[in-house]
């Protein structure tokens, strides 16, 4: 049976991987600044990772939530002591996309209200209302369309204002750094304003930080650079290092009632062991002032660089911006030099989500390949 060809796949197939590199069929080995979407958080295969979901699969990998289950309470409790987001209270899905679904049900409910506000180069996944709230009109197919969605630009604070007084939005999503759109962000009167015309406006204000929490920005959450509170707050990608898990933090002001939310998957046991590895391995090996030290060096690095016109996002969910399309330069990058990078929205941009493990030698060995990738492409363009 032939799959369902809906991914252009590039020519490599990796099979094991080990700290912040992979190695293909071929034994050939990859630096991976790109994390499969920024979900490998800790690195590939870690020894304290691999451990914890081993001895939970050996002993109970699934049972549902019918029952108790004291993982959930730990990973609860030590999110909520990474993340200084003291009192909200967690559920646990699949994805990152499950999670935005939960967390738009949810602000519907609480508010009894159906519109959503997003915005511009917004990406919340592909279930039926955050594939509705993000700005991509060709993955939103009819059934999808139903929702109601209001798309405003970044920054557009009179735009919010406007459309909440109205009185019919139920929530704003926002990623406070967007990653397929091109790691665009608010500004702080922007993301502040917003947070307060919610409250006032009796609106749901939802953190989308499936791709930019976990300490991927320098801090725990995106969210947490500028003084705001919402009300929801999603995550997902590097929550399980690989494995399947997302969830939403819930701000306590939210009731919860007894069949309001549900999962048969979310939450499981061997789920549970993988997200509470990730978490202790962020601690014990400081990985948060790991990313803002590197982040700190893979910026000065690129600002020597003349080709690269822009240098976008936060701490190690980063993006690179030229003059041209990228496409030919990952390729570049990929085939010739052996590096995974990351593309988006914006066809000129490269994006960098490396694990948060990484080090001055890779980041030393991506820029001297992509000073070699440049020349390469530019040969190719005068050659042509």
């Amino acid at each position: 049976m032939p799959l369902f060809n809906v991914y252009p796949l590039y020519n490599v197939t990796p099979v094991s991987g080990k700290g912040i590199y992979v190695y293909d069929d071929k034994g050939t080995e990859y630096l991976d600044l790109y994390g499969g979407h920024a979900v490998i958080s800790i690195g590939h295969a870690h020894p304290k990772y691999v451990e914890a979901v081993s001895n939970q699969v050996a002993v109970l990998g699934f049972y549902s939530n019918a029952v108790q289950n004291p993982l959930q309470v730990e990973l609860a409790n030590k999110i909520e002591q990474l993340s200084g987001c003291a009192a909200y209270e967690l559920f646990l899905c699949n994805s990152g996309a499950e999670a935005n679904e939960n967390a738009l049900k949810l602000a519907s409910f609480k508010t009894g209200k159906t519109r959503v506000v997003a915005f511009d180069n917004g990406f919340h996944g592909r279930t039926s209302a955050a594939v509705a709230a993000t700005d991509n009109k060709n993955i939103i197919a009819p059934i999808n369309a139903q929702q109601e969605v209001t798309i405003l630009p970044l920054n557009d604070i009179e735009g919010v204002k406007k459309e909440l007084e109205k009185g019919d939005v139920c929530a704003v999503i926002v990623e406070f750094i967007q990653g397929v759109g091109g790691l665009d962000q608010g500004t702080t009167e922007f993301f502040e304003t917003v947070d307060k015309l919610c409250k006032a406006n009796n609106t749901m204000f939802i953190a989308d930080e499936v791709q930019s929490g976990y300490g991927r920005s320098g801090k725990f959450f995106a969210f947490q650079h500028y003084n705001v509170t919402p009300d929801i707050i999603s995550i997902a990608k590097g929550m399980g290092n690989g494995f399947p898990i997302g969830g939403i933090l819930i701000h306590p002001k939210i009731e919860a009632k007894f069949g309001m939310l549900g999962t048969t998957f979310g939450g499981n046991h061997l789920a549970c062991a993988a997200g509470l590895s990730v978490l202790n391995v962020i601690e014990d090996q400081h990985l948060m002032d790991n990313v803002n030290v590197m982040s700190e060096y893979f910026i000065k690095l690129a600002k020597t660089i003349p080709q690269i016109k822009n240098i976008k996002g936060r701490g190690l969910m980063l993006g690179l911006e030229f003059d041209f399309e990228v496409g030919e330069l990952r390729k570049k990058l990929i085939y010739n030099h052996h590096i995974f990078t990351g593309g988006a929205s914006n066809k000129k941009l490269l994006r960098i989500l490396p694990p948060l493990t990484v080090g001055k030698d890779h980041i030393n060995q991506f820029f001297e390949a992509l000073i070699e990738a440049l020349t390469e492409v530019e040969n190719n363009v005068i050659a042509n």
